[in-house]
């Protein structure tokens, strides 16, 4: 009696022996040229959802085609561990982040372990642990040393009730607290940064890395770099020792009509510079401003106001006065902090003066113009006018013109601006690796010796309600001594932003176990970079452009040969339910435990990958995978059921169903090979149903020799092997084959093997030979018809006539009866 598919018993199993035998552990001296394939690794959040299968599953099934392919592959997986919802965790259920972490870092794991992965566990990396984070505070240290980490001042979000600086992430929508629901404000604060503008230029540089378009273009519009001219406005203000203020603009022909300047509330220079009269009304427009976010701020839906703050510059090129305002719509994070107002040239700027009733000049003419007040801001390109010596000239030719000009007087230069700002990394929490810097009232900023590292969080922080971080008031942690001169100092209380944490982890993976170094040199240089990184589209201008910059940071700095991490992206879609994003509080998110322990993991991985293209997502459906499961119950009974040939079938017939059978067989390995190469697995899992199809109605006839079909079968396991390696080895194990399945090389095709019988197909027109078309012999009636039709020797036969029949004589003739 044939024994049923039981996932429940075959899966364990598998998973067992591979462990036993050490299947899956990579060996760095293994002589089989290297394929490193990543999956972004998951935050600690508790529980694996269907949402990260989908990203793991398919990755896997990848990564174990190229090892069959005879590569060796390291497709490593570990945990993303600091972050703010530990620390909220804490605070919530008085746990410690630690113990919170690491509870579910163990359930995690042996979810992932259930996936059936290729993942050698013995290279795994835990974000939060010290022997990770001592290298994440080294790393810092050498971005430091070379002037890739400073201290400057910075605007941060400030909870007035809870006293306490807060994340982006804890700001609600609207401005609001997420603890106590208080309004948000900014305030300055010493902050930590790394210098990522350095590098703006080649990080909109995308050469010789295989990335999705849209990436690529994110990360540049994220870089933004924009050509322009930086301009100087005259400052002559009692008190106040700055003489000029800088503007930065792309169009420096409209410069003779600027009628008003806006600086950022957040500008160094409002403070100076406002009147004593405007000073209630500017600090009130200023604490408002400071509420919004800069998304609020920049919304083009959002009325623009402002408050003109008494004081002035000078436009150099007219000798104008220029009243100065402030509005929330500039912002001190992108340009200069300042804006030249050119209301007849740019919208925003026409809808603020007409608002505040502002003289609106037109320097730049349309072909129509009649000299009158536009009704609208004009921003194309026309003849300058209104604009002294520079009359007359097209505006694109006046943006150089008016810009050498004011290089030649010293009042401005041709200049470049990025919207990209250096990465601020300052955390005011616990939950992140500490920031190694010591505070020496003597010494100043001291860095911690190499050899005192890893600076230890402390265990017996105390978490308290407000959400400021236990390290400020943890008094051993903050208070040390100089290692410089041996005086009492204080510790930097900040942690590092998390990114820091997986801008680096895939090189650790060469070396988890090293202790002496964040990696050994030889296995990055033998491993890196990543020839497949896969993961969600929504980290390409954080995520993904922090670890380019690592990557090239530490190039520079000697640490390694190469400047890219990832040599090829995929970014898979999203799964949904009932048309909706999975999210705990619609109560919709699938978790994968229970399909596993009721249909098997190998069921799971099977429909994620025919759900629909990867790259674009699907909608999860219980229907679905169920029909996946019948599926693979199909093939279990199909490949152990037995061959039984047929005696009354002659050699001829033989002969030309093997033949046929080859030719399918090797036709499928073609397909299946392709799709794999192309990540289409949706079509690849489809080429395998139509195989396992095939080969059903072949042992319905019973019209090939046992090896024959030995020799399909052989070739069908090893197909599925990556997709189902359960499933595979079972059945392989079944059928007398040499263990294992997953050790074995994927199939090859023969392209004279995989050629399809070809016929001479006679193409008439009222009986009458007009042409021969060679075809394959499996050509359908419609293919047929259209080959014939599209001749270029049957068409004068067909214009201008009325196609009265087709007939079509399968093998042989299409002959169309025209009238």
């Amino acid at each position: 009696m044939l024994a049923r598919y039981n996932p429940q018993e075959i899966e364990p199993k598998w998973q067992q022996r591979w462990a036993e035998d050490k299947l899956y552990e990579v060996s760095d001296s293994d002589p089989r040229p290297k394929w490193y394939a990543l999956t972004m690794f998951p935050y600690t959040s508790g529980d694996l959802h269907i949402g990260h299968w989908y990203a793991m599953a398919p990755s896997d099934v990848h990564a174990r085609f190229k090892r069959m392919q005879g590569y060796n592959v390291l497709h490593p997986m570990g945990f993303d561990a600091f972050g703010l919802p530990a620390e909220n965790a804490a605070i919530k259920r008085g746990i410690h982040p630690f113990t919170w972490t690491m509870q579910n870092v163990v359930n995690m794991r042996r979810q992932l372990k259930s996936i059936g992965a290729i993942y050698d566990w013995n290279r795994e990396v835990v974000t939060c642990l010290p022997e990770y984070y001592k290298w994440t505070e080294w790393f810092f240290l050498k971005l430091y040393k070379h002037d890739l980490a400073y201290r400057a001042k910075a605007p941060v979000n400030w909870c007035p009730q809870c006293q306490t600086v807060l994340a982006n992430e804890q700001v609600l929508e609207g401005g609001f607290c997420e603890r106590c629901g208080a309004g948000v404000t900014h305030r300055d604060l010493e902050q930590w940064f790394f210098r990522i503008t350095k590098y703006a230029d080649e990080l909109m540089q995308h050469d010789g890395i295989d990335w999705p378009e849209r990436i690529k273009i994110m990360q540049r519009n994220w870089v933004g770099r924009s050509e322009g001219t930086e301009i100087s406005f005259a400052l002559d203000h009692p008190g106040v020792a700055e003489k000029e203020i800088l503007v930065f603009t792309t169009r420096p022909d409209t410069t003779f009509g600027v009628t008003f300047m806006v600086l950022a509330p957040e500008h160094p220079l409002v403070a100076k510079l406002t009147a004593p009269e405007k000073k209630a009304e500017v600090e009130g427009y200023i604490a408002r401003s400071r509420r919004a976010t800069e998304i609020e701020r920049l919304s083009t839906e959002r009325e623009k106001d402002g408050v003109f703050i008494g004081a002035y510059v000078v436009n150099r090129l007219n000798g104008e006065k220029v009243p100065i305002w402030i509005a929330d719509y500039v912002l001190m994070s992108y340009g200069t902090g300042a804006v030249m107002g050119v209301p007849a040239h740019d919208e925003r700027d026409f809808a603020f003066a007409h608002r505040y009733n502002l003289p609106i000049r037109v320097v730049v003419a349309p072909s129509d113009w009649d000299g009158g007040e536009l009704e609208e801001a004009f921003i194309g390109s026309g003849v300058m006018v209104n604009s002294g010596q520079f009359d007359g000239i097209p505006s694109e030719a006046g943006i150089d013109a008016v810009t050498d000009f004011l290089a030649e007087k010293g009042w401005g230069k041709h200049t470049t601006s990025y919207r990209l700002r250096d990465w601020l990394i300052s955390r005011q929490r616990y939950w992140g690796a500490p920031i190694p810097i010591i505070y020496c009232e003597q010494c100043g900023i001291v860095p911690v010796p190499e050899k005192d590292l890893p600076v230890l969080l402390p265990e017996d922080a105390e978490f308290k309600p407000t959400g400021e971080s236990p390290l400020k008031y943890h008094q051993k942690f903050v208070n040390t001594t100089c290692p410089k001169c041996s005086a009492p100092a204080k510790r930097e209380t900040d942690t590092m932003d998390t990114f820091m944490c997986s801008s680096w982890y895939f090189l650790r993976y060469t070396s988890s176990e090293c202790d002496t170094a964040s990696f050994e040199a030889d296995r990055v240089k033998s491993w890196l970079p990543v020839n497949l990184y896969t993961g969600g589209a929504e980290h390409a201008v954080m995520h993904l452009l922090y670890a380019r910059f690592f990557i090239k940071a530490i190039r520079d700095i000697g640490l390694v040969d190469f400047g890219e991490p990832f040599t090829r992206l995929f970014n898979q879609g999203v799964i949904i339910v009932e048309r909706q994003k999975m999210s705990k509080s619609r109560g919709n998110v699938i978790t994968p435990d229970e399909y596993v322990s009721e249909l098997g993991a190998d069921a799971v991985r099977t429909y994620l990958m025919f759900i629909g293209p990867w790259e674009q997502g699907g909608e999860w459906d219980d229907s679905g995978i169920s029909g996946i499961t019948r599926w693979l119950n199909r093939l279990w009974n199909l490949v152990l059921t037995g061959y039984r040939r047929s005696k009354d079938v002659s050699p001829e017939v033989r002969q030309n169903a093997e033949r046929e059978l080859s030719r399918f067989t090797h036709q499928t390995i073609r397909r299946v090979t392709d799709d794999m190469e192309r990540i289409r697995f949706n079509i690849m899992i489809a080429a395998l149903m139509e195989f396992a199809n095939y080969l059903a109605k072949v042992a319905e006839t019973g019209a090939v020799s046992p090896s024959a079909w030995e020799e399909a079968i052989d070739s069908l396991l090893r197909l599925l092997a990556p997709t189902t390696p359960h499933l595979a080895e079972e059945l392989w194990q079944r059928t007398g084959r040499e263990y294992s399945i997953h050790n074995q090389r994927w199939p090859q095709w023969d392209e004279e093997l995989a050629k399809e019988e070809e016929i001479t197909l006679v193409v008439q027109v009222n009986g009458k030979l007009r042409d021969r078309k060679v075809v394959p012999a499996s050509i359908t009636e419609v293919e047929a018809m259209q080959i014939a039709a599209e001749s270029t020797r049957v068409q004068p036969y067909l214009e201008d006539k009325k196609i009265i029949k087709r007939i079509y004589v399968p093998g042989r003739l299409v002959n169309f009866v025209v009238k």
